[in-house]
């Protein structure tokens, strides 16, 4: 694969998952009817609702900065792994007649992300490589 296909290729990766993210804040924050029914479901309202934003907010940020998009893809691998989690154990796939949006939501953001990571990996031994050198 050339370079220039595959930079531009784990770029559309990176909007992907962080649009996605992005985009259900409102309804985490806001206090949205569907939001509030998941997590009450759960048995995490409102401090598991309010986390998952701020760790889905952090997550997106950390993936647009090219050098902690891997940090960024290992927290989103995180935070879908435990929707997706949720989804086949407590939830179902379809939540609220939502067709199963937020579970493909979910599956997309997730591999987006693993791919990232695989990308990206060599980040974190860069840092390591970093912290080993002051030592």
């Amino acid at each position: 694969m050339a370079v220039q296909t595959k930079s531009v290729l784990l770029w559309v990766l990176r909007i992907l998952a962080a649009v996605i993210m992005l985009q259900t804040l409102f309804y985490k924050f806001s206090g949205a009817e569907e939001s509030i029914y998941i997590f009450s479901k759960l048995g995490i309202e409102p401090w598991g609702r309010i986390g998952t934003g701020i760790g889905e907010l952090i997550a997106s940020v950390l993936i647009l900065i090219p050098a902690t998009t891997v940090f960024g893809a290992t927290l989103g691998i995180g935070l879908m792994g435990g929707a997706l989690f949720f989804h086949l154990t407590k939830l179902g796939i379809v939540v609220k007649d939502d067709s199963g949006q937020l579970f493909v939501y979910a599956l997309l953001v997730f591999v987006s992300c693993l791919i990232l990571a695989w990308a990206y990996r060599w980040q974190i031994f860069r840092l390591f490589q970093k912290q080993k050198s002051r030592w």
